[in-house]
């Protein structure tokens, strides 16, 4: 029997209905088996008055917890204007308050979901950038990268192309290869 791992998805996205929750969903279920933990980055702006102020707000401490207790990561970040969202970057920015070292050699696999042709190809490379000082260990793929993702996926939220999946299957075999290395 397959060991059963700790796998936490953390989708660059808010919005309800986002591509890149979906992607990361169909992420666990290419994983599987897992205890799927799906992260939460809906934080305030980061700002070091607030800090000062008010330390590091629990939802970052949990998020930072959640990323110890992992056996490995799944991050999908959308795209905007050629970079990865606001939002994720304000997570990392976060993450890297807590003096926890939350990613450190952790396994830790990037996709991605967007409307364009490419994928989000750009957005995985500011990612991957903005992730050096976090020192994970990144899988290397295959790269996942769905491009026309507002039709990329059916109504149950599952990709349409099985191509698409099998990319995604692959992908998290890779990732799960890291894991104990």
């Amino acid at each position: 029997m397959e060991k059963k791992y700790n796998l936490l998805g953390i989708s660059g996205s808010l919005r309800a209905g986002s591509f890149n929750t979906k992607l990361v969903l169909e992420a666990a279920r290419a994983f599987d088996p897992a205890e799927f933990t799906q992260g939460n980055i809906r934080f305030p702006l980061y700002d070091g008055d607030l800090e000062d102020s008010q330390g590091v707000p629990a939802e970052v401490n949990l998020l930072a917890d959640q990323c110890l207790a992992a056996d490995a990561i799944v991050i999908s970040t959308p795209e905007y204007n050629g970079n990865l969202s606001g939002v994720l970057k304000n997570a990392l920015d976060w993450l890297s308050r807590t003096k926890k070292a939350p990613l450190k050699g952790k396994p830790l696999a990037i996709i991605s979901a967007a409307d364009g042709k490419s994928g989000g190809a750009r957005s995985q490379n500011s990612l991957r950038l903005c992730l050096t000082s976090f020192r994970p260990r990144l899988s290397l793929g295959p790269d996942v990268m769905i491009s026309g993702a507002g039709t990329a996926f059916d109504e149950d939220g599952r990709l349409k192309d099985e191509k698409s999946f099998e990319f995604l299957t692959l992908s998290m075999a890779a990732l799960k290869s890291e894991i104990g290395r």
